[in-house]
């Protein structure tokens, strides 16, 4: 697993140093999310964003501020603490989704340094990463284990007003963690297989496709899907015509 771990950082900073010089471009734009470039399509498991001149990161309570005006030289500007069992950081234009084992917490990072609570969602204890749109966020909560309750649900939430999030959907799933948009119309879940939620209705999503692929977390860019799994990494080419007609590419096994 320690392995595992540095293949992924690996392949996350690798994808970070080709999106970062357009973050600042994109952070107006509606596709930034989707496509993942302010978070450095790090995954929806990743514990740190990136947002302008600023690195956000999480640990087990905090959520942390570094100005990185100085790449060289970063430095901690601020530290807030959070709450407990902080598990995951994702980001849509300056708000700030951070998933816990106990809930949502959605910042408002438009003062960079000084990022403001907006809302939180309190939800049984599981495993727990949120990746959100303009309008929604998604939320896996996975049961079992350390993770709490034996209960295995995707939700979406209504964040059209971030301080007063609305549960608006609940689906039953095996086992469901890492997650990723595709197209602005696609949610890729990492479930008993990579299940694909054509989402441009949210609050009745369908699922039109799977991947039978053993997968915790999903990185998309562009028309690439790299798949994370326990046992190393997949690469598929996805068609942007027809979503059922994804191409293998190549498996790193560890």
């Amino acid at each position: 697993m320690k392995k595992l771990r540095i293949l992924i950082a690996l392949v996350c900073i690798g994808i970070l140093n080709t999106s970062c010089s357009s973050d600042s471009a994109n952070a107006t734009s509606d596709v930034a999310s989707f496509e993942g470039s302010e978070t450095g399509q790090s995954g929806s498991l990743a514990r740190f964003v990136i947002l302008d001149d600023y690195l956000y990161t999480v640990d087990f309570q905090s959520l942390n501020v570094f100005s990185i005006v100085n790449t060289e030289n970063p430095v901690l500007v601020n530290t807030i603490n959070v709450g407990f069992n902080i598990e995951t950081l994702s980001s849509y234009k300056e708000y700030l989704y951070i998933g816990s084992r106990n809930g949502m917490f959605i910042y408002d990072a438009s003062q960079s340094e000084t990022p403001q609570l907006l809302s939180a969602v309190q939800h049984f204890t599981a495993c727990d990463p949120v990746i959100a749109t303009s309008s929604h966020a998604f939320v896996t909560l996975k049961g079992g284990n350390l993770c709490g309750e034996n209960l295995n649900v995707l939700e979406v939430y209504d964040v059209t007003n971030a301080e007063n999030p609305i549960l608006i959907s609940q689906r039953n799933m095996v086992g469901p963690v890492g997650m990723g948009f595709y197209q602005n119309k696609y949610l890729f879940v990492c479930d008993d297989q990579v299940k694909i939620f054509d989402i441009s209705d949210p609050e009745n999503m369908q699922l039109v496709h799977a991947i039978d692929a053993d997968s915790f977390d999903v990185i998309i860019q562009n028309n690439l899907l790299i798949l994370i799994g326990e046992t190393g990494l997949t690469q598929y080419m996805l068609d942007p015509e027809n979503i059922l007609n994804e191409s293998f590419l190549s498996a790193l096994s560890l």
